[in-house]
């Protein structure tokens, strides 16, 4: 695709930081049918909470990929998540399909608290999934739940990281907030988990939990943004434990599924002005170590 202003404003800003590119790691590819109804779903939150939630990158699949690689992205994942059982392996599947036609794409895998959990997770990780992603607001389970143990010990043990929506916002869950995600990682102390979104609005607790385990990162995802300060701002007395575990902090953005345009998530990070070291650590760096 033609190159656009926002591409152009993106690939100066690396420029100007002396790197290649950036690693995002938290972006949504999923069959048409899956992402249609997420899209569905967003085009409804509006009616729904009285928050307008437009789809700023509603492309096909092509142009979307030749947009994230347009802007730079070097790599970036296709975070798919089961809200039901007997849906993971399926989307497991096509994902891995994915990777294979996206090379700068990140083997993404999921899972759901079910009896064959064990096994198709087993196969993925076989397969070279690089990365998994759950999501306990939107698929409405207990991270507790005993079949999930197995699951979290194979994940535990290969050293993969999971992006994990376990925070309260947008809206709470039964088993959103850090008390759920606590009891897995006492458990499961090597775990290595994404808290998604900063874990949002539970920001302070959830950089305890990063600062207790070694395995524990957070994602940028709509963090700092214009939209999300609005209704959980970050509060700017924490912002010294952004520099403290800025090896810790990696970018993500929820692309295609973001109401405003990729750029200013940059942009939000930017104005934080905690320093380039620590720009080049969370576009980049971090997420480097974290896959290698």
């Amino acid at each position: 695709m033609a190159t656009d202003p926002e591409a152009t404003h993106l690939r100066a800003t690396w420029e100007r930081l002396g790197i290649p590119g950036v690693i995002d790691v938290h972006t949504h590819f999923m069959p048409k049918q899956v992402m249609d109804k997420v899209w569905s779903y967003f085009d409804q939150v509006g009616p729904l909470t009285g928050v307008e939630w437009p789809i700023a990158y509603r492309h096909d699949e092509e142009d979307r990929v030749a947009r994230l690689r347009s802007f730079g992205v070097l790599r970036f994942t296709s975070l798919v998540y089961a809200h039901k059982p007997e849906m993971a392996a399926w989307l497991n599947a096509w994902a891995r399909d994915f990777a294979d036609r996206t090379p700068d794409c990140v083997p993404t895998a999921t899972f759901y608290p079910e009896p064959s959990a064990p096994a198709y997770v087993a196969q993925a990780l076989e397969q070279g999934a690089g990365i998994f992603k759950a999501h306990v607001q939107v698929g409405d389970y207990d991270p507790r739940d005993p079949l999930l143990a197995p699951v979290w010990g194979l994940l535990e043990d290969a050293g993969v990281p999971v992006v994990f929506h376990c925070g309260s916002g947008p809206a709470p869950g039964r088993f959103t907030g850090p008390g759920p995600v606590t009891e897995v990682l006492r458990r499961h102390p090597r775990l290595r988990l994404v808290i998604a979104h900063m874990g949002l609005p539970e920001y302070a607790e959830f950089l305890d939990l990063a600062d207790a385990y070694a395995g524990v990162h957070l994602d940028t995802t709509m963090a700092f943004t214009d939209f999300v300060e609005q209704g959980s701002p970050f509060d700017r007395a924490l912002l010294p434990r952004l520099v403290d575990l800025g090896d810790k902090i990696l970018l993500g953005t929820d692309f295609p599924n973001i109401p405003y345009p990729f750029r200013h998530q940059v942009e939000a990070l930017e104005r934080l002005d905690l320093g380039d070291d620590w720009l080049r650590a969370v576009l980049l760096r971090n997420a480097e170590r974290l896959l290698a």
